[in-house]
This record gives structure tokens, sequence and C-alpha cells, in this order.
């Protein structure tokens, strides 16, 4: 399980993820420096150190690189929601808890993914089930 991005490590694999391309340290520094006061060279350890822990590869263009995700941010939130729920002592109740948390949009976006991980079950067709015999 990958460890929670620090601030400034999500700040800037937010811009990877949404840019969903390579990208160069001048590209996330510039962006950067919207919102913030940041130097090329924390731009640049940042990524360096998300290459070293896995988040992003990068190949050399020249004198310098340009970075890419390894994986979505959709599958960091699983993985840290996953990582959080194993902890628990009872995930039947932490399940409820967290389900209880929800907004309505939220409900409506797990119904959706319960639906779409349900789908290839009941599209197989499985020979000699009870289904394929008019429930006999």
């Amino acid at each position: 399980m990958p460890r929670p991005l620090g601030e400034l490590e999500d700040a800037v694999m937010t811009r990877v993820w949404k840019w969903n391309r390579p990208v160069t340290v001048r590209e996330v520094l510039e962006d950067l420096r919207k919102e913030r006061s940041i130097a090329y060279t924390t731009v640049m350890t940042v990524l360096d150190n998300l290459h070293q822990k896995g988040w992003v590869r990068r190949e050399a263009e020249g004198r310098a690189y340009r970075y890419e995700a390894v994986s979505t941010r959709a599958a960091y939130a699983a993985a840290l929601m996953n990582e959080a729920w194993s902890q628990s002592d009872n995930p039947a109740a932490a399940l409820v808890a967290f389900f209880g948390m929800m907004s309505e949009e939220q409900r409506r976006a797990l119904t959706d993914a319960i639906r779409i991980v349900q789908l290839p079950e009941t599209t197989t067709e499985n020979p000699g089930s009870a289904e394929d015999h008019g429930g006999r």
C-alpha cells in the first residue's frame, strides 16, 4: 500500500494526473507558482522523490526528464481506502460508518460502481445453472 502523499507531493501529482501526459519540472513549476512561491529545485526534488517511490516514471529528454504517472488518482484513492478499511478490527462496522458519512451523490456513485463491478457476473453465461434450465 502506498503511503499517503504529502501536501506538496499531492499538489504535484494532481497536475500530473490532471494533464494525463508526460510533464516537465518547468511545466509543474509554472502551474504551482499560480498558487504559491516555490523554487525549481523544490519541484525537481519532489518529482525525483515521487519517481523513487514509484508514483511516476521518467524519461530523459535532453538534459531534463519528462515525468508520467504510473497509475491513476482513482487507483491511489482506492488503495488508501482499502488500507484504511483493512486496519479496522470490524470491517463491516467500518463500512457502515463510512457509508453513513457519504453524501447522496457519493451513494449514487457507490451504487453505480457496484453495478459496474457486478456487470461481468450478470452477463457471463454459466452452463448448467438453474437459470439456463428454466429455474429447475
